[in-house]
């Protein structure tokens, strides 16, 4: 089966099903294993938010500043004209790479040593919350760890804890950060879907991207859901199309219908239900209560609900009326790396994306983790 395919959405179309017809909730804080302690954690100072000095945002404003100082002396900037935010991962990756010294790499390097500093920092400080409190892991998740340039920046970062003694350990995610946000809708869905059904579907919404896909559960491969899968994928770069608030409502909806028409295809049984993943903090009843400044149009509007507007558009799912819930994205990408948290008590999670996101969880009880 096709894991990735990258797609637009089609125009504005009408679903030719009957709408699924069940409410739609936050997705829960307490599950069988464990208890989300908290999320969408914002510490600030007098410079405003600490976390905002450990996104992907933030090293790209750094790496300015040390071209800044390479042009100020006089010489060319060896990385080029374009702006840092517009540099692509893999030019920076490759200016680490040159066997010998090389300007451009020195400017990535000093960049990076720098914001290893700033994210030890914000670590540090989340630490000292109640919700964080006693964290003995934190997975590092999202796009930037992707890269080389983001690899070394959390190496080091792991490294100025240990010399500053906080007593935690930084883990890279396991899954693709596209995979994780899908895969811990697993953990989050009601227990009953795994058992009789083989997948479910999945949203991933960004201030730039929406990735949809088909999560099997693979039960009988792991009874704690370790072996769950991504079977399929899509891609949309809402942000090129810059599109309407409604117009992404609609993008969605195709989105998801084609997943369906995937499914029956291959007679994958689908679960009735959908997840959503956004930023965020979500309100109980689905809504979003603030920190979705980054999507099209007003989205924490109190005429607008998500969950409704899909689950009205979207066809039944078999013979059931479909389940719609809503959690924060930084919580679903952290509960895909559950069965894998068993050893510790209290652990947490830090997307470092277009923003910082995070989310810290106890566990029930303790064992020995899952294999990979």
């Amino acid at each position: 089966m096709s894991k990735k395919s990258k797609t637009r959405p089609p125009g504005k179309r009408k679903a030719r099903h009957m709408p699924s017809v069940v409410g739609a909730h936050h997705g829960t804080a307490t599950l069988a294993a464990l208890d989300i302690a908290g999320y969408n954690l914002e510490v600030s100072d007098e410079d405003g938010f600490v976390g905002d000095r450990a996104s992907q945002t933030a090293f790209r404003k750094l790496l300015d500043v040390w071209r800044k100082r390479c042009r100020d002396k006089g010489r060319p900037d060896p990385l080029g004209k374009l702006p840092s935010a517009q540099l692509s991962k893999k030019t920076l990756d490759r200016a680490l790479r040159g066997k010998a010294a090389s300007e451009a790499g020195d400017l990535v390097r000093g960049a990076i040593e720098e914001f290893a500093v700033e994210l030890t920092d914000v670590i540090e400080r989340f630490m000292r919350q109640k919700a964080w409190s006693g964290v003995q892991r934190i997975v590092i998740g999202g796009g930037f760890p992707e890269s080389e340039v983001g690899e070394l920046a959390i190496l080091q970062a792991a490294a100025l804890c240990h010399v500053a003694e906080i007593p935690v350990e930084l883990a890279r995610l396991r899954h693709e950060p596209d995979d994780g946000g899908l895969i811990g809708w697993v953990h989050l869905a009601p227990a009953h879907f795994a058992e009789h059904a083989d997948a479910l579907l999945a949203l991933d919404i960004g201030g730039t991207n929406v990735r949809c896909g088909i999560v099997a559960f693979r039960r009988a491969k792991a009874a704690d859901l370790s072996r769950a899968k991504v079977l399929r994928r899509t891609k949309w770069r809402h942000a090129d199309d810059e599109p309407s608030r409604t117009a992404l409502v609609d993008g969605l909806v195709a989105m998801l219908t084609d997943m369906i028409a995937w499914a029956d295809r291959r007679r994958i049984r689908l679960a009735p239900f959908v997840g959503i993943a956004c930023p965020g903090l979500i309100r109980e009843d689905g809504s979003i209560a603030r920190g979705a400044q980054n999507l099209p149009g007003n989205w924490a509007a109190d005429t607008f609900h998500l969950p409704t507007a899909l689950r009205e558009k979207l066809p039944v799912i078999g013979r059931d009326a479909t389940q719609v819930l809503m959690h924060n994205d930084a919580v679903v990408q952290g509960l895909s790396e559950l069965p894998f948290m068993r050893d510790v008590k209290r652990w947490a999670v830090l997307t470092i994306g277009t923003g910082l996101g995070n989310a810290s969880y106890v566990n029930k009880g303790a064992r020995t983790p899952a294999a990979p």
